[in-house]
């Protein structure tokens, strides 16, 4: 006998239809003999309809009300999977965030995970019931219902996986496992058998939406056995692990991150300390800053170019034009017209010519590249948002289609 978690994300419970199978993906597992526990997210599109209901009402609502309504997605795909578990005969109890002790921090809309006691979840499975749980929530110490942010249901299984000590983690989705690249975009995507947990996060940090990335860090930390595999096709899935066979691929995937802009500082001072007074500034702000480049020196100034989230581009930008003169720029510009195309692979920096056969796809394309930046197992480029898919799909024909 095996404890297992599962997870089902919005797709998998978007009908009734969809709820009868997954109530039965879970029942054929406990049928086996095996302790089950069940995190579910929202049906299908509810988060964004709950926050169009929002914006109805109040177009700037605060985050904890925010989070009071959005946490009720999970809940309602919770109850409706166990009615349809008790219509099978199998004994089964769902449970909120705040029940089966998920503490979060005090930051609503995107609470990272404390604790979670599980103590209600282990007197349920020596009741021997399957329990469900509604993902993406939990508590803070105020007793505020938290949410976890965009994908977070994951981050939930993961960390109740860990806390468990789970012998397998399922994240079960609408597609087979973890592709080369997006299937829906890029026709010739492979399947990957497997996959590192540092291959995996910075696909999920890049732009590829199978797995949230806290999820990926949290997995890796508690070395948490997880498998990506769809709700709708029998078979197996990617597993995603600390060591993959010798023989696998130099590059796992490319992937398309269209949530980015550029913010570009003219004229500073060629002098120590202006890059540290700039994104000091951003800091304060709790501005992520991702791609920097820095322009050589010329009359005594230099260029500063960065990218930031697309959410965050005016919040930055009038942080440093209220920072002007403490910084010392000539000019601000931005763009939101770009996106971030990637390869992720442990090969990329250690094998000779990855980057080459990249830059070389986009040439051939005939797209041009902004900025560029490079890690042990990636490699990032900038370029125009109208290129994007087409700059993805040359770079994945080079290394996965010829």
């Amino acid at each position: 006998m095996a404890l297992i978690v599962q997870k089902f994300g919005g797709s998998s419970v978007a009908d009734a239809e969809k709820i009868e199978r997954v109530a039965w993906i879970i029942s054929e597992k406990f049928s086996e003999g095996n302790d089950m526990v069940v995190v579910l997210s929202a049906q299908g599109d509810t988060t964004d309809e709950l926050i169009e209901k929002a914006k109805e009402i109040n177009p700037n609502p605060s985050k904890r009300e925010m989070d009071m309504l959005l946490s009720t997605g999970e809940q309602i795909s919770g109850a409706l999977v166990a009615m349809a578990l008790e219509k099978l005969g199998i004994p089964v109890v769902s449970l909120t965030g705040w029940q089966v002790g998920m503490q979060t921090n005090t930051e609503y809309g995107n609470a990272r995970i404390k604790a979670v006691s599980a103590e209600r979840i282990k007197a349920e499975l020596d009741r021997r019931r399957i329990v469900l749980v509604a993902g993406f929530q939990g508590i803070n110490r105020y007793e505020d219902i938290t949410t976890l942010g965009r994908g977070g249901s994951d981050t939930t299984a993961v960390a109740l996986a860990a806390v468990l000590n789970a012998d397998l983690c399922q994240i079960f989705t609408d597609v087979e496992g973890v592709f080369t690249s997006d299937p829906r975009k890029i026709p010739g995507a492979k399947k990957l058998d497997e996959i590192t947990y540092d291959e995996m996060l910075e696909l999920a940090s890049l732009g590829a939406q199978v797995l949230h990335n806290r999820s990926v860090e949290m997995a890796k930390r508690y070395n948490v056995k997880l498998e990506v595999l769809s709700s709708y096709i029998r078979k197996p899935g990617t597993q995603v692990k600390g060591v993959t066979k010798l023989e696998q691929s130099k590059i796992s995937g490319v992937t398309i991150d269209a949530n980015v802009s550029q913010i570009a500082l003219m004229e500073l001072s060629d002098q120590p300390g202006v890059a540290f007074k700039v994104f000091q500034a951003l800091s304060r702000e709790r501005i992520n800053v991702d791609i920097i480049l820095q322009s050589v020196g010329r009359n005594d100034t230099k260029d500063i170019s960065f990218t930031v989230a697309k959410e965050d581009m005016e919040r930055a930008v009038e942080t440093l034009k209220e920072n002007q003169q403490v910084i010392g720029f000539s000019e601000v510009t931005m763009t939101d017209k770009i996106a971030k195309v990637s390869i992720v692979g442990a090969g990329v920096m250690s094998s000779p010519g990855v980057a080459s056969l990249m830059f070389e796809a986009i040439y051939d394309a005939r797209i041009n590249i902004g900025l560029i930046a490079t890690s042990e197992i990636k490699i990032s480029v900038i370029v125009e948002e109208k290129d994007a898919e087409r700059a993805m799909a040359a770079v994945h024909a080079k290394f996965f289609e010829t």
